[in-house]
């Protein structure tokens, strides 16, 4: 179903998180729970992850994960504010450690000029920690690609954040 290399990189990922005691919950958006099921396509993947919320309307955002309707129309849907409120909100509402969240514009339609095709807000939350950001500008790739490369950085992100609270608490 996913690329070798991605699924090695999962396994990789789960491997630490399990070494280091730690869950992880996903908040997905463009990505429809292609996070959580990367993850859960590891054998063995169930002592890691703690759940998946897809969070693909604005309702579900609010009503899931507890992202502020306000926020949601004053910056919009896909923005670096609701991608953290996204990863905050998940924390919150799941068990986890450490959470990923992903909004964007996967194509082929409803890009704009000010947020085009391929525009993806990726953020991830560690207890204790600044929650992460990063925006990815894919550019106007099929559909699937958007989301597949959101999954990558996604992992690589939430890999980052439970790095950066190790390094605070000293492990």
């Amino acid at each position: 179903m996913f690329p070798d290399a991605m699924l090695a990189e999962a396994r990789s990922l789960l491997d630490e998180f399990r070494e280091r005691g730690l869950k992880v919950a996903t908040a997905e958006s463009c990505t429809g729970g292609l996070i959580a099921a990367l993850l859960t396509e590891v054998p063995g993947s169930s002592d890691v992850v703690e759940r998946g919320f897809v969070t693909y309307s604005n309702d579900a955002k609010m009503e899931s994960i507890g992202v502020s309707g306000q926020l949601i129309s004053s910056v919009g849907a896909v923005s670096k504010e609701v991608a953290i409120a996204m990863a905050e909100g998940a924390l919150v509402k799941s068990l986890a450690d450490v959470t990923v969240a992903v909004t964007g514009v996967a194509g082929p339609g409803g890009g704009t000029a000010l947020k085009p095709v391929g525009l993806v807000h990726l953020a991830a939350a560690c207890i204790g920690n600044e929650t992460l950001h990063q925006e990815c500008r894919f550019g106007n790739l099929s559909r699937s690609e958007i989301r597949l490369r959101s999954v990558g950085v996604a992992l690589e992100l939430v890999r980052r954040a439970a790095r950066q609270g190790a390094d605070k608490r000293g492990e």
